[in-house]
């Protein structure tokens, strides 16, 4: 079973029993914040169609919103765990694999699905690309006050024991 690991994604190219995929890992998981990324399409920054009946500069336009959307989050590529790929026609996978190389380390490849659709929402488009990474926590402080809400922050909030309303019981 060939694994790989960085700081917190671990990858698996193939698990026992599994034949490898080409461009991706069959399992990919890891410790931290996770990140969904909306499915992208070919818009530039004014909504307007990149490459009409051109994959290869849609499937360019598409990755380089992927990666602004990644940004955004504080993510890279490099913390991408998966990705789906939607194209009106399969005979699109190869610009959306050469666009995909441009971004993706090869030995940091997610996990992936393609899917052919028979329509997207807009006829001039080509593909649509969904994301989800998990991007490393930052080193917690030693101790977190509770905020001047009552409510506790950091990993002892939430519905279980650490919960804390600020109602008197």
């Amino acid at each position: 079973m060939a694994t790989s690991q960085d700081n917190h994604l671990t990858r698996i190219a193939a698990p026992e029993g599994v034949a490898p995929g080409t461009g991706y890992n069959h399992v990919v998981w890891g410790t931290g914040r996770f990140v969904a990324v909306s499915g992208q399409c070919a818009f530039d920054e004014k909504g307007e169609v990149v490459g009409e009946g051109d994959a290869t500069a849609q499937a360019r336009q598409v990755f380089e919103n992927v990666g602004r959307c990644l940004a955004a989050a504080g993510a890279t590529f490099d913390d991408v765990v998966k990705v789906t790929y939607f194209v009106t026609d399969v005979a699109h996978l190869p610009a959306v694999r050469a666009a995909r190389d441009e971004v993706f380390a090869p030995d940091r490849l997610p996990a992936s699905s393609a899917v052919q659709v028979s329509a997207l929402f807009r006829p001039e488009l080509l593909m649509e690309v969904e994301a989800f990474a998990i991007v490393p926590e930052p080193a917690a402080p030693e101790s977190r006050p509770e905020t001047d809400t009552g409510f506790r922050t950091g990993s002892s909030a939430g519905f279980g024991t650490g919960f804390k309303t600020g109602f008197a019981s």
